[in-house]
């Protein structure tokens, strides 16, 4: 996985890929997502094979795709956007009048992001879209934060309260389990939303172990407890090792600000779209 995968949210320029086997549709929504997102670019396919040549020349911010294509399906879209080079993080929304059929016999997948009813129009697929590529501040929410270097856990915090969160810090996995667990028992007077933790910590622990534990020994899928794991390690095998075990997402270190917040509040967002008793 290349560097540029870990900041594809990062560049100024927002492109959206629209997948969809009628050429009336890509327009139609081309037209309402440029008016409605200034300075976006509509990238359109007909199918997978054409979106495979589009991902050759630059990546992408997320993309759209019916669930029915010339040359496969969405589910099949979406693996291959997935495993394109500098892909890996990207959300892709299924589009369909089918969408809550799919999702209701649990026929999507981990490559799927969500998913949008086609029959509540373009307008409001622009305004669902916008929401991911320029998501808004979600006041109150509460971040389990792992950090044993108290110097980098402040400079982090700050940049999360400025967005009205709430962080609750500690230096290991082992007391962020603790935490988890007096949650889950309703003896915590805090509501967890989101887990951040680096990867190398002091203690038993490490970040990987944490994130095993929130999927395996609590049960939490990733949009009942979205796990985000900060690495300084660029190799592509651990940071699939870490994805494999469960995180969300990973966010490459340095800490750039405008990427940790977009990642943050993308997975907030998802979080709260699903409502917890259903996952």
């Amino acid at each position: 996985m290349l560097k540029h995968a870990l900041k594809h949210l990062h560049d100024d320029a927002t492109r959206v890929m629209v997948v969809d086997g009628s050429r009336l549709v890509r327009k139609l929504i081309g037209d309402v997502l440029q008016r409605d997102l200034p300075g976006v670019q509509v990238v359109g396919c007909a199918g997978i094979e054409d979106a495979r040549r589009a991902l050759l020349e630059g990546p992408v911010n997320l993309v759209t795709t019916s669930l029915s294509l010339p040359d496969g399906d969405g589910l099949a879209l979406a693996k291959m956007v997935r495993e394109s080079a500098g892909q890996a993080y990207v959300p892709v929304i299924v589009v369909s009048g089918e969408a809550q059929v799919h999702l209701e016999q649990r026929r999507f997948t981990d490559y799927i992001t969500d998913y949008f009813d086609k029959s509540l129009g373009h307008e409001a697929l622009a305004a669902f879209i916008r929401g991911y590529v320029q998501p808004a501040i979600i006041p109150g929410a509460t971040l389990l934060y792992v950090e044993d270097s108290r110097v980098v856990a402040e400079a982090t915090k700050r940049m999360l309260e400025r967005q009205q969160l709430n962080v609750l810090h500690v230096m290991t996995a082992e007391e962020a389990v603790t935490l988890l667990t007096a949650e889950s028992l309703g003896r915590n007077q805090h509501r967890i939303d989101l887990v951040l933790t680096d990867v190398t910590l002091k203690g038993e622990l490490s970040g990987r172990d944490l994130v095993e534990r929130v999927r395996v020994d609590f049960g939490y899928s990733k949009r009942r407890l979205p796990v985000l794991v900060m690495t300084g390690d660029g190799n592509p095998l651990n940071q699939s090792v870490l994805l494999q075990a469960g995180a969300n997402d990973l966010v490459l270190k340095p800490i750039e600000e405008r990427l940790l917040v977009t990642k943050v509040l993308f997975q907030l967002r998802l979080s709260r779209l699903n409502p917890r008793s259903v996952m």
